[in-house]
């Protein structure tokens, strides 16, 4: 029950991919919310008035009581992203983490981020890089449950909705790490070792490396 720390690399990434798009006061949205760690930082640390959006009660629930053991405010809803009760042009950013990948056809989640954003507001989606160097570390299960054929940049732009969106970007991002659904349990003891040493050698990283960003991202703003 308390908020995220910048001592892993993944941590660190997100928290500077949202410094970025971020601002005091405005209104944020994060599909895919639960258990709330990076939703109570964006309320606390960058000032941002936060809904968040999840399907899974159980992590509705901790992310609820989060907020609540932190003295943060939020609007957090278990609901089908497909049938939200959020209005459309709510919000000045709308972000996800590593939910689109999970659709065999993305398109309608990805133009549900853009249609909850204010006209000028910013759709953040970002997508597990589990194809090249990750994708062969990762088990044939977890590679099963994921879309990959949206893990490249260009495959990525193309997702964005053309009626509603301007000013699209998709670019890789990140520092190495292995802590991103590619150890498992083939593992065994091993697993925090090669998490933790993998952590140490991201956060040593001096700059990005095409070929080791552990996620790729989507950024547009909202046109009409």
């Amino acid at each position: 029950m308390r908020l995220p720390r910048a001592y892993s690399s993944s941590i660190r990434d997100k928290m500077s991919l949202l410094r970025g798009v971020v601002r005091p006061g405005m209104k944020f949205l994060e599909i895919g919310c639960a258990p709330g760690k990076m939703l109570s930082w964006v309320a606390a640390v960058l000032g941002a008035e936060v809904s968040g959006l999840d399907y899974s009660g159980p992590g509705v629930v901790v992310a609820r009581k989060l907020f609540r053991e932190l003295g943060l405010e939020a609007d957090i809803r278990n609901e089908d992203v497909f049938s939200t009760t959020f209005a459309e042009g709510s919000f000045d950013v709308v972000y996800s983490a590593g939910v689109i990948e999970h659709f065999e056809d993305p398109s309608q989640i990805v133009r549900i981020h853009a249609e909850l954003l204010k006209p000028g507001g910013v759709a953040l989606i970002t997508v597990p890089n589990l194809r090249g160097f990750y994708g062969r570390w990762a088990s044939p299960e977890t590679l099963a449950i994921h879309n990959l054929d949206i893990m490249t940049p260009e495959a990525l732009r193309q997702l964005a909705p053309r009626d509603l969106s301007g000013s699209v970007e998709s670019f890789r991002h990140g520092r190495f790490t292995l802590a991103m659904g590619v150890i498992d349990h083939r593992w065994g003891r091993l697993a925090n070792v090669f998490r933790i040493g993998s952590d140490l050698l991201g956060l040593a990283q001096p700059f990005h490396v095409d070929a080791l960003c552990p996620t790729i991202v989507l950024k547009f703003g909202r046109t009409s």
